[in-house]
Parts: structure tokens; C-alpha cells; sequence
């Protein structure tokens, strides 16, 4: 008996010694994120459970992408747009460079292709498109992304200076003159705060963000998700219960996600930025969700998950 108990209380300490040492983020632990900031918020009390510099200003990349996707909602919920509406092509959107569904001059398409083509592929010509359509212009956009920016709370040290995230040295010499000069900024709690906003006021956009492919049918175009985190991509990344939101990356912000994930009801937002590679962005993200996850559990709950592997991931 006395030889059980002390066997016994060998693996106890043992157990102790281990998670103690290794300190995994999926036992509760505060993790690690291989970035300049990031932030982990839960979207049922709307606290931030992680801030790393989250209140730092840095370049988005297509991330800000979010704001012109909120826009595009709010006037379809209150009509003053529809999904079938045809958008006609500019010269200046034909000439968008980066990531692009390579649409020309005098074309036409839906409003729902080319949203479609911002949430799943990031296609920077079908944003300044809708952003045209809306506003008239890119420079007109631009003043009611940062209105909408102020309308949510967001902080001074998020600014849009165009539609699409495309720093200054990335749009060259197609960059017109705006009335916001300098480059779009963001920071991680904004970003966070954002997304949320986003979520609660449009939950439709998280099925079309959890999309692997888009196909735009005149081109016969197929063109896939950045977001290697979607249970349905598969590989090493993907992560049981994201169903979005949006990636990016550019030689001055780096590589960037907010990232959402539900699992028994509870939704939380993981944004990572300025990471160096596209692997540790994800890795990132995965480590907020694992520490965000185990932290809504129960108590009893915990120790069950402690038997598990700490990673659901494929």
C-alpha cells in the first residue's frame, strides 16, 4: 500500500515538474507569439485575455481589408447596395498590383464576385473597385473607413490611407493624391475590436471568409484562401473550429492574421502582427487559440484536456 502511495506521488510531482518547466501554452500558460504584437480577445465579454505591444502602431497589410468589408455590409443590410449590383472596372483598379484577380478596364461584375474576391483572395483590384462604387472614388472610401473607424471606438493609432493596405512603395506610381497622406496603420486591439465588430454585426461574413476557393465565372477563375488555418485546408496549420477572418502580408508589415475560431459556442479572435514568416504567424495564432481554449474551460474540464495533446491541429 505505502509503495502505491509513494509511486503515486512520484507521478504527481513528476507531472508538476514537467508542466512547470515546459510551461505549455495549452495548459494555461500565457504564450510565447514570435511577433512585433498580438492580441487574443474573447468575444463573449469582449475582454483581452493576451496583449502583446497590442497598442503599438504597425503596417496591416490586407488586414485592414476588415474595415472595407464592414463597409461593404453595413450599406447591403441597410440597402443602399445590393449583391447583384454590376461595379465597372477603372483604369485605376485594372492597375492594382499584388495580389489581384487580374480584372481590366471597362468590365463588369457583381458586387457579391468581387467582395467575395476581398474576403477569401485579398484581390486588391476588386477593392478599389467596390471602394470606386461606393464612394466614387478611392480617396472618398477612404474618409468613411476612418469615420467608421472612429464610430467603433478604435483607437488614434489606427489610420486608413487607402482601401487596399498597399503601402506607398507597393502601389508606386499608380498611388493618386489623397487627402489622408502617409501609410495605413493599425494596431493589434483595433484590429481585434474590429473583427469582433465585424462578426457581431455581420455573422454571414464568416461564410464566406471560411471558404477554401472563390471561382469568378467570366474569367473561369479558381483562386484559393491564404488562410492555411481553415479546418477544410488541411496540412499542418489547420485549426479545429477558424472559420476566418483575414490574413496579410507585405515587405513592410510583414506577415499578419486575425483569426477567429469557435469551439462549444465560445469564439475568439487571435490577431498576430509583424510576424517574420507566414509559419509563425499561424503558429502564433494557434498558440493564442490553445491558451484561450483552455482558459474557458471548467476546472474539471482541465485537467481532462491536460491527458489530451495539446493541439487539435491536423
Amino acid at each position: 500500500m505505502k509503495k502505491r502511495i509513494v509511486v503515486g506521488t512520484i507521478a504527481v510531482v513528476l507531472v508538476v515538474v514537467l508542466i512547470v518547466v515546459w510551461r505549455p501554452t495549452g495548459l494555461g500558460f500565457k504564450p510565447n507569439i514570435d511577433a512585433e504584437s498580438a492580441v487574443l480577445l474573447d468575444m463573449d465579454t469582449g475582454d483581452i485575455w493576451v496583449d502583446i505591444n497590442g497598442d503599438q502602431p504597425m503596417p496591416p497589410a490586407s488586414v485592414s481589408k476588415l474595415m472595407t468589408e464592414m463597409i461593404v455590409l453595413d450599406q447591403i443590410s441597410s440597402g443602399m447596395i445590393r449583391w447583384e449590383d454590376r461595379v465597372p472596372i477603372s483604369a485605376y483598379a485594372s492597375k492594382m498590383g499584388g495580389t489581384s484577380l487580374s480584372l481590366k478596364r471597362g468590365e463588369f461584375y457583381s458586387i457579391r464576385e468581387l467582395f467575395e474576391g476581398i474576403a477569401i483572395y485579398s484581390a486588391n483590384d476588386a477593392t478599389v473597385a467596390l471602394a470606386e462604387y461606393m464612394a466614387g472614388s478611392e480617396d472618398s472610401f477612404v474618409l468613411m473607413m476612418n469615420d467608421k473607424a472612429r464610430n467603433l471606438g478604435l483607437s488614434s493609432n489606427t489610420i486608413f490611407t487607402n482601401a487596399t493596405g498597399l503601402s506607398g512603395k507597393d502601389l508606386g506610381f499608380t498611388a493618386p493624391n489623397m487627402h489622408i497622406s502617409g501609410e495605413t496603420m493599425m494596431t493589434a486591439r483595433d484590429t481585434a475590436k474590429l473583427a469582433a465588430a465585424l462578426i457581431y454585426h455581420h455573422p454571414d461574413i464568416l461564410n464566406i471568409s471560411s471558404r477554401t476557393q472563390m471561382h469568378l465565372k467570366n474569367k473561369g477563375l479558381y483562386v484559393s484562401n491564404s488562410n492555411f488555418m481553415l479546418p477544410a485546408m488541411g496540412g499542418i496549420y489547420a485549426y479545429e473550429g477558424t472559420d476566418g477572418l483575414k490574413t496579410g502580408h507585405n515587405n513592410r508589415a510583414g506577415y499578419c492574421i486575425a483569426g477567429s475560431a469557435q469551439r462549444d459556442g465560445h469564439r475568439l479572435i487571435a490577431v498576430v502582427m509583424g510576424a517574420k514568416t507566414y509559419e509563425s504567424r499561424f503558429e502564433g495564432a494557434a498558440k493564442l487559440f490553445d491558451y484561450g481554449f483552455f482558459r474557458s474551460l471548467q476546472s474539471g474540464d482541465r485537467v481532462k484536456h491536460m491527458m489530451k495533446p495539446l493541439r487539435t491541429r491536423n
